[in-house]
């Protein structure tokens, strides 16, 4: 076997360290965030600046507007933005928080029950001879863990909201020294959170696997399969977290743009707009809460699914600390090899021009790629002895270390891969997107056709990219290699979720810049990231979407290792049917979200006309719009329909694992797999699409997208109208929908001891 260089020791110490030093980056990436000032007292003013040094040609550039008056406005609009997040935020806590307490009490009720509520030691399932933990301890010890992770989950997306809302302003007002500036104050704020997230879910998790390893001793299987509590306590936060806040801010959205752009002709971010604060809020709850809650919960299920395999394999059998903790030291060096990919964009290589924005964004994700590659191999090397077995549908398998290397490594490029196709089909750089735009020529009806279209043509690279990689992984090390290439793909999540993070922040700087009555000049500059953003926020759900399906694949691995399948015959009427519905759930889930953000959007667009009807003077800018009628409107909403789609997904496997037993819900599993992954992909591309089709033609840079414009065509319109279409598709239904396969198979897999005791209660009976 060969011991790992590695000693127990170092891992103890490497793995807390890691996570600290990513917090601390964070919190000085923050510090340099805040140098940025927001004070009007502070800025110089308008009489300074025409002597000395101090002019640096700001106020020319702001074209004869009072400095003093910009800052101000500025600091009240983001004021304005982040009250109106934080109160959602709260309400929506307050609703989730007694879910959270009742799931609670259902997971230990159930778990508690295996074994009639015992308190005596049973004997182990690798070895008979051994003794472990009572089935009671696994019930106390899951409902501490998913406590646990539920409260990391939020944090994660409470704390991204507040550095969003933070640094929306501070980049309006640095985008007038030049768009680098704004560029690094945007794109440090988002390595804020993503440094944050990383580190916090690797040092709960690290720092919970101690505490319990206090109680349960040499009993490593107990002690992961409690683990899987933090999954999908972290996975069913996201869940509320994406859907609400994804019902938030497109029904502000669709409300602002189709009233405001289409009926009025007024600009995007036009203060006049009743909907332009709810607009700017829905960013930051949708976007950067619901999106770290949602990576945040990738990252703890695969965790997650890889510690359940490892702990019945060598690793867990023989007590080998080291080899155990594999997925965490991956994640620790990922956070190592995010801190130094983030110096090349902020420090190493200055962004000057416009057109570098995106190529610096991209080569964000191929650095963190390459470095990563390294990273595993030393990981590997160091961590792993040369030869272990990993635990294969109750047989041993034999695995070589530079086997597992390539899983977690083919899962890593199998991400970029991902990213580069969607960025591919979403930029308007490239003809899908172009063609996208020009199909507008002729109205809505061909945009939407072209844009449908294109989102299905986007499925079939990232398709394969996921194919092969769960097809080398299995190959070499089974359902732990899938685990492991989850992981993979995940393990650069600092440096994703700060590029991801960036795209919000920019389209608040422009919307703040808009509302504050800033030049034209400086609201291109934010159009320009913004265009950039909207392109790496597609990157981001591709990576999202696609470690999902690795993720809730691991996952299935371990609920069938543990509920004592030993094949899933899809030949079988029980698993048939299964397969049948698991395949409807995605669609049944979308059909709910949509028609959420459709009613949600309609009280808006009704709110927004009441307004400009009713109000004198809000059209000719003479008086103030109500915005926090039209905020109390999307709040409502969105905590209303986010019960109903939660629901679905939080029961479909207790009432399918009860009623019809483990191998009805192994079908439900693999068919909401196979179909929600290629809605997910399918729906964010095509929204992504049209939102850049219609940015192409507003900012009518080259000959083509001039032909089309300018802003108020009939093409433009056509494009505003299949913006609004996608918007609940790239922005609600289609980031949702890999929460909904993941947290299907999280739960199915710590409810799968009371299942395969007490479930299948209809076949019993026939």
């Amino acid at each position: 076997m060969g011991a790992p260089i590695l000693s127990d020791l170092g891992t103890e110490i490497l793995i807390p360290v890691c996570a600290v030093v990513g917090i601390a980056f964070s919190l000085f990436q923050w510090f340099l965030v805040s140098k940025v000032t927001l004070s009007a007292d502070k800025s110089s003013g308008a009489a300074d600046d025409k002597n000395g040094y101090a002019a640096e040609s700001l106020i020319e550039e702001e074209e004869g507007i009072n400095d003093h008056n910009v800052v101000q406005k500025c600091a009240e609009i983001q004021n304005a933005i982040s009250e109106g997040a934080t109160s959602f935020l709260f309400t929506e806590y307050q609703y989730v928080g007694v879910f959270m307490v009742a799931f609670a009490i259902l997971i230990f009720l159930f778990l508690g029950s295996v074994e009639g509520f015992s308190t005596k030691n049973q004997p182990c399932t690798y070895d008979s001879t051994k003794t472990c933990k009572p089935a009671l301890a696994t019930a106390v010890f899951s409902t501490v863990s998913f406590l646990l992770g539920a409260v990391t989950s939020v944090v994660s997306g409470f704390l991204g909201m507040k550095i969003a809302t933070y640094a929306n302003a501070r980049t309006t007002l640095e985008a007038r020294k030049g768009v680098g500036k704004a560029f690094i104050v945007a794109f440090r704020s988002g390595a804020v959170m993503g440094f944050l997230l990383a580190a916090n879910g690797l040092l709960v998790l690290y720092i919970t696997i101690l505490l319990f390893k206090l109680y349960y001793g040499d009993d490593w299987e107990g002690l992961f399969e409690a683990i899987t509590g933090y999954g999908l306590g972290g996975s069913s936060m996201a869940l509320f977290g994406r859907v609400a806040g994804g019902i938030y801010t497109k029904a502000a959205d669709v409300g602002a743009d189709l009233v405001g752009k289409v009926e009025r002709n007024i600009p995007e971010d036009d203060p006049r707009n009743p909907a332009v604060i709810a607009d700017n809020v829905g960013d930051n709850v949708g976007d950067i809460a619901g999106m770290g809650s949602d990576l945040f919960g990738s990252y703890a299920e695969s965790s997650c699914a890889a510690l359940v395999v490892a702990s019945i394999s060598s690793f867990g059998v023989n007590h080998e600390f080291t080899a155990m903790l594999y997925p965490l030291l991956v994640s620790s060096v990922g956070i190592l090899v995010c801190l130094l990919t983030t110096l090349f964009a902020t420090d190493f290589f200055e962004v000057k021009a416009v057109k570098e924005i995106e190529p610096a964004l991209k080569q964000q994700l191929v650095i963190s790629t390459a470095l990563m590659t390294v990273g595993i191999a030393v990981v590997t090397w160091i961590a792993l002895p040369s030869t272990f077995t990993i635990f294969n549908f109750g047989a041993q398998k034999e695995v070589k270390s530079w086997q597992l290397f390539l899983c977690v490594g083919v899962g890593l490029w199998a991400g970029l891969i991902i990213g580069f196709v969607t960025e591919y089909y979403t930029s308007n750089a490239y003809s899908p997107v172009q063609d996208v735009a020009d199909s507008c020529r002729t109205g809505a009806a061909t945009n939407v056709i072209f844009g449908l279209a294109l989102g299905y043509k986007s499925v079939i690279i990232p398709i394969f990219a996921i194919a092969v990689s769960i097809f080398v992984s299995f190959s070499f090390a089974a359902m732990y290699g899938i685990a492991v290439a989850a992981l993979g793909m995940l393990s650069t999540i600092a440096t994703g979720l700060a590029i991801d993070a960036y795209g919000p922040i920019s389209d608040n700087a422009g919307g703040i810049a808009e509302m504050a009555g800033m030049s034209h000049r400086i609201r291109e500059r934010t159009d320009a990231l913004d265009a950039a953003g909207n392109t790496t926020a597609a990157i981001g759900k591709g990576f999202a979407i696609g470690s999902a399906a690795l993720v809730s694949l691991a996952l299935f691995g371990a609920f069938v290792s543990r509920a004592a399948i030993s094949t899933v015959d899809v030949l079988t009427p029980k698993v048939f049917i299964g397969l049948l519905v698991g395949a409807m759930l995605p669609y049944w889930f979308s059909a709910m979200t949509m028609k959420s953000v459709g009613s949600a959007a309609l009280k808006m667009v009704e709110e927004v006309r009441r307004q400009f009807n009713t109000i004198p003077g809000l059209m000719e800018g003479t008086a103030k719009p109500d915005y926090a009628t039209c905020v109390k409107i999307s709040t409502d909403a969105s905590i209303k329909e986010m019960i109903a789609p939660g629901a679905l997904v939080m029961l479909t496997p207790l009432i399918v694992g009860i009623l019809f037993g483990v191998e009805t819900l192994s079908g439900v599993l693999a068919g909401s797999l196979v179909s929600g992954v290629q809605i997910a992909i399918s729906a964010s591309n095509t929204g992504g699409a049209w939102d850049n089709a219609k940015k192409y033609i507003e900012a009518g840079v080259s000959e083509h997208a001039r032909t089309l414009g300018p802003k108020g065509s009939d093409a433009h319109k056509a494009a505003v109208i299949g913006d609004t279409v996608g918007d609940p598709l790239k922005d609600t239904s289609g980031p949702s929908l890999n929460i909904l396969i993941k947290l299907m198979a999280v739960e199915s897999l710590v409810f799968a001891p009371f299942f395969a005791t007490h479930g299948g209660l209809l076949f019993k009976l026939f």
